[in-house]
C-alpha cells in the first residue's frame, strides 16, 4: 500500500503495529484489493493524518467517524477533502461556525484542511479506510482498536491538548482521555441534520486557541488561504 506514516508515530506506536489484530487489518484490506474492491484513501494517505502532523507537534485533535467514501474525497484527513473536491455539508457548516466565532472568511469552495495539520491538528478518523460508496465498510475490521490506542497514547504520553469531540460517536472515546491532564470539549456534529443543535454557536476554534496559548502552544491559524480570488 506504500503507506507513509512520520517517524515521530512509527516509534510511539509501534507496539500497535505488532499486534495481532493490525496484521489481520491489513490482511483484510489486501485481501479486499485483491477481489477487486476499491478502498478510500488511496494507499499512501491511509495514514496521512500521522504523516501531517507530527507526534511531537500535536496540540489538537479533531475526531470523526470514516472517510468521506465518494470518489476523489478522502485523503486521509477527518473532514477534509483534496483541493478541487466540493466541501461536503459537515465541512460547510464547519466553515459557518469559524466566521461566526473568530469573524475570519473562509472558502466557498475549499476544503483541504492539511493547513491546520501542519500546525499540529491531528485530523483522526476513528477508521482509516472505507470501501467505495459503503459508509462504515470498515468500521469493524480492526481501526477502532487502532485508533482507540491512539487516543490513549496522546492521553498519556502528552499534556493540555485539546480534543474536539462532536456527536455522539466521538464522545463516546471520553472514557480514553485523562481530563486531568488534557481539555475536552463537547459539541453536536457538524452534519445537517445536527448542527443546529448544538455546534453552531459551540466557539471551538476560539476556544482553543486561549487554551493553547494558556499552555504555551502556538495558537492555530484556522483560515486555509490567504487569497480566495483564485477559487
Amino acid at each position: 500500500m506504500d503507506v507513509k506514516i512520520h517517524p515521530s508515530w512509527k516509534k510511539v506506536l509501534e507496539k500497535e503495529f505488532d499486534k495481532d489484530y493490525f496484521t489481520q487489518l491489513t490482511t483484510h484490506l489486501k485481501t479486499e484489493k485483491i477481489i477487486g474492491k476499491t478502498i478510500f484513501p488511496p494507499g499512501p494517505l491511509i495514514f496521512n493524518a500521522f504523516n501531517a502532523t507530527p507526534f511531537d507537534k500535536v496540540s489538537v485533535v479533531i475526531l470523526g467517524q470514516d472517510p468521506y467514501h465518494g470518489a476523489g474525497q478522502a485523503h486521509g484527513l477527518s473532514f477534509s477533502v483534496p483541493a478541487g473536491i466540493k466541501p461536503p455539508p459537515s465541512l460547510v457548516n464547519i466553515f459557518k461556525e469559524i466566521e461566526s466565532d473568530i469573524g475570519i472568511k473562509m472558502p466557498v469552495g475549499y476544503g483541504n484542511l492539511s493547513k491546520w495539520a501542519h500546525q499540529g491538528v491531528l485530523l483522526l478518523n476513528a477508521a482509516l479506510t472505507v470501501r467505495i460508496g459503503e459508509p462504515f465498510s470498515h468500521a469493524k475490521i480492526g481501526w477502532a482498536q487502532f485508533t482507540d490506542a491512539v487516543i490513549q497514547i496522546i492521553s498519556d504520553k502528552k499534556e493540555n491538548v485539546v480534543f474536539l469531540l462532536w456527536g455522539k460517536f466521538a464522545q463516546e472515546k471520553i472514557a480514553l482521555i485523562d481530563q486531568n491532564k488534557h481539555y475536552v470539549l463537547k459539541a453536536a456534529h457538524p452534519s445537517p441534520f445536527s448542527a443546529d443543535k448544538g455546534f453552531f454557536g459551540c466557539k471551538h476554534f476560539s476556544k482553543s486557541n486561549e487554551l493553547l496559548i494558556k499552555n504555551q502552544w502556538a495558537p492555530i491559524d484556522w483560515k486555509l488561504l490567504t487569497d480566495y480570488n483564485d477559487l
